[in-house]
């Protein structure tokens, strides 16, 4: 973590969030990451604007050292996430994240119009909804995942990690790594409501950024056609030789559409 950095926990219902600040009197931006990461995950982005912004990265429940998810229990981030800015006291902040933690916003901006003065949405795993059974299947698969995660090193998850991914700057695995082994079995969302429905009222103005379907990103062109149709307050950025970890495969024209998103006129 970058000295200066607060690091804390706040309480949510029936649990605890951890958080990491960069403080700073610029507006609180608000950072929700994907499945399996943690906060510092943003790491390289916070840093990058930090002067400009009061950021907080949440860990996510079932992440980090945010509390556990007991088995079977049913849980919606977006509460954890409208909890959290209460706790904090953040005034009409920018809320942002990265795959599930961009559904979670996405559900939580939606749910309290007037609550934020931006959204930014990194590659929203916006997909049709599926049987109990499908989803039944889904969370065994990511809890196999998980238990994998358990046998290996951080150093041995950073190894992989460079060989599959070998674009992310090398700053970017060390929290990845971290996050793998912090990660509650039980951590796979279950979406009941289309997505549609997540973005519809969503006031504030809105950024769909997002990489090449061919790459592995989850938003296609169809996608955000009907995102943009649904919402007038969409606006939507390709970001070109990436896919679903759209910032940390091409992390310089990321950075300079979320600066124009953010800072422009």
């Amino acid at each position: 973590m970058v000295s200066g950095w607060k690091t804390g926990r706040i309480g949510v219902s029936d649990g605890h969030l951890a958080y990491h600040r960069t403080g700073g009197t610029g507006p609180a931006l608000l950072l929700s990451h994907g499945l399996t990461d943690n906060g510092l995950c943003w790491l390289r982005l916070a840093a990058a604007l930090e002067p400009d912004f009061d950021i907080v990265m949440l860990d996510a429940r079932g992440h980090g050292e945010s509390s556990r998810i007991p088995a079977g229990a049913a849980h919606d981030p977006a509460d954890d996430v409208a909890e959290a800015i209460e706790a904090l006291d953040l005034k009409l902040p920018i809320v942002m994240g990265h795959s599930v933690g961009a559904r979670a916003i996405a559900a939580y901006a939606s749910a309290h119009p007037g609550s934020v003065s931006r959204v930014i949405l990194e590659d929203p795993p916006f997909l049709p909804l599926i049987d109990e059974a499908s989803a039944a299947r889904r969370k065994d698969r990511f809890r196999e995942q998980v238990e994998t995660f358990r046998t290996l090193s951080e150093d041995e998850l950073i190894k992989r990690g460079k060989a599959t991914s070998p674009a992310w700057h090398a700053d970017d695995f060390p929290a990845w790594a971290a996050a793998k082994k912090q990660v509650d079995p039980e951590a796979m969302p279950v979406y009941r409501q289309p997505w549609q429905q997540s973005i519809a009222a969503i006031t504030a103005p809105t950024l769909l950024i997002h990489g090449d379907p061919a790459l592995g990103s989850l938003v296609t062109p169809e996608i955000v056609e009907e995102a943009l149709c649904l919402n007038r307050n969409f606006k939507a950025v390709l970001v070109r030789s990436a896919g679903h970890n759209t910032r940390r495969e091409n992390f310089a024209d990321y950075l300079s559409a979320v600066r124009a998103f953010l800072l422009g006129p």
